[in-house]
């Protein structure tokens, strides 16, 4: 069976531990490879082997930095159908979605290309006499990235293409789940002319990251994936000293007010909620009805629903995949299992989820409480609730007493309403008519409250401002004929 392996100094390396960790394939329940779970000695020799590269490529020109990841971002267009179809092959997406993820990820890579004018300082000419004031951004050193399954080559294009532009080296830790690309992608790197050691990737699992997160020589940790992982990374990174960034769970809300489309809100919450099988972090998994615009909604997603073609990402008819494993699915269906809601479409039901693979098919719920564990909790499936309330108060408190914070929507035709709530709301990032409001490349990603732990967001100008310090230089070049010792403050005047 195929063994996925590390990448440690420009090369594909055997794992050593003899702990082996199954790769399944989620569209027929066999396990298709595996991986060999990474020592703590394996780890450190990435994070060696990417401190040993650290000095070289700090000291390589801007324009050099962002010529590799120009070369980088053509070799990934290049290859978009291999990698689209080995994310899909691991992961259960279907080729068009893997390909939305790849168009996501070179939107970051071609961010970074703009290194030298992202990382320009300031300067101050004259700021006292003969003195003159400037500010650089430096980077840190070695960075890290723990990614999660769900976008295994978006999520690490949003932290590396920036830490590395910005002279980083980075140690990559993908999921265990679907950890095939993050090979291609350092393939990719190297062929673009990364040198060897600048970028590495060790499998496995929490011996690994542990590791990562309590090794000295690592500066900075990036992370996503549940709220409570989480905030034990942020915790512990700090703890030991690094800067992290550890984006969380979510629990997006769709509020749609009596004025809005009925028929663009319904294929909004279809799409938004349905897309990859729900297993995204901005979903859409609550839709907040407000008043006389619930039944005719609840109707027009179901008669959606019922269209939804779900299968594997080998027939190309198909629009949803599998979920990433059968103890997911299993915990998904339980939901639906345990709600005293109205159950108005049934993913158990439908004729793909007694097959062989973890596929559960698209579920609508009506008349959700705020009480249930169905609502609370972060249940990345196909699984869709609505909540009705009376009015626009009353959703907009709905969302402000979220736990999370990551992303937002309002469907209506009022802009007064919509400026209102984008205004009102407490949450990170925010779509008016716009069911999935992921930044673009030029912005930053983030939620609020339990969806990200630690100040800056991912990528764009907050990524740069992540992997980079700033340092501020005061320079004077006097007459030594004028040099004199004064104990006073400096003086500006």
């Amino acid at each position: 069976m195929r063994e996925i392996k590390h990448w440690l100094d420009g090369a594909a390396v055997s794992g050593t531990s003899g702990r082996q960790l199954p790769v399944w394939d989620p569209a027929t329940g066999e396990q298709q490879a595996y991986v060999v779970a990474a020592t703590k000695e394996e780890t450190d020799r990435a994070v060696a082997s990417a401190k040993a590269a650290f000095p070289a490529w700090r000291a390589a020109s801007l324009s050099r930095r962002a010529e590799v990841m120009f070369r980088f971002r053509e070799l990934v267009d290049a290859n978009r159908k291999e990698i689209a179809s080995l994310v899909s092959k691991e992961h259960g997406k279907t080729e068009a979605d893997a390909g939305g993820e790849l168009a996501r990820g070179l939107e970051n890579i071609e961010f970074a290309t703009g290194a030298p004018h992202l990382l320009k300082g300031g300067y101050s000419e004259q700021a006292s006499s003969g003195v003159d004031v400037y500010s650089i951004r430096q980077p840190l050193g070695v960075v890290a990235g723990i990614t999660p399954f769900n976008f295994p080559a978006m999520v690490p294009m949003w932290m590396f293409a920036n830490a590395l532009v910005c002279g980083n080296t980075f140690v990559l830790k993908p999921s265990e789940k679907d950890p095939s690309v993050s090979l291609l992608l350092a393939d990719l790197l190297r062929q673009a002319g990364l040198p060897d050691g600048v970028f590495n990737v060790v499998q496995g699992d929490r011996v690994a990251v542990e590791t990562l997160i309590n090794h000295p020589d690592v500066q900075a940790l990036s992370f996503v994936g549940s709220t409570p992982i989480a905030k034990a990374v942020y915790e512990a990174g700090t703890k030991a000293g690094k800067r992290v960034q550890a984006l969380g769970g979510a629990k997006n809300h769709m509020v749609v007010l009596p004025d809005a489309d009925i028929n663009a809100a319904a294929d909004a919450a279809v799409s938004a909620g349905y897309g990859s099988a729900g297993e995204r972090c901005m979903a859409i998994s609550v839709v907040v009805a407000v008043g006389s615009v619930a039944d005719p909604l609840v109707a027009a997603i179901s008669e959606r629903i019922g269209r939804i073609a779900v299968g594997p990402a080998s027939d190309p008819s198909a629009e949803m995949g599998p979920l990433i494993t059968r103890e997911h699915r299993d915990k998904v269906a339980g939901y639906l299992a345990a709600t005293t809601a109205e159950v108005v479409v049934d993913g158990r039901e439908a004729p793909v989820s007694s097959g062989p693979g973890f596929f559960l098919g698209a579920s609508l719920v009506d008349k959700v409480s705020v009480d249930e564990a169905l609502y609370k909790d972060e249940i990345f499936g196909p699984v869709l609730s609505v909540v009705r309330v009376d009015s626009y108060d009353e959703a907009l408190k709905l969302v402000n007493d979220s736990e999370y914070g990551n992303g937002t929507a309002i469907f209506t035709r009022d802009g007064g309403a919509a400026r209102q709530f984008q205004y009102d709301v407490v949450c990170g990032m925010v779509g008016v008519n716009v069911p999935v409001p992921v930044p673009v490349a030029y912005y930053s990603f983030g939620g609020w409250k339990s969806s990200l732990f630690g100040d800056l967001h991912m990528y764009g100008p907050e990524g740069i401002q992540f992997y980079t310090r700033s340092k501020v230089v005061t320079s004077r070049w006097p007459d030594p004929a004028t040099s004199e010792v004064d104990l006073g403050f400096p003086k500006v005047r």
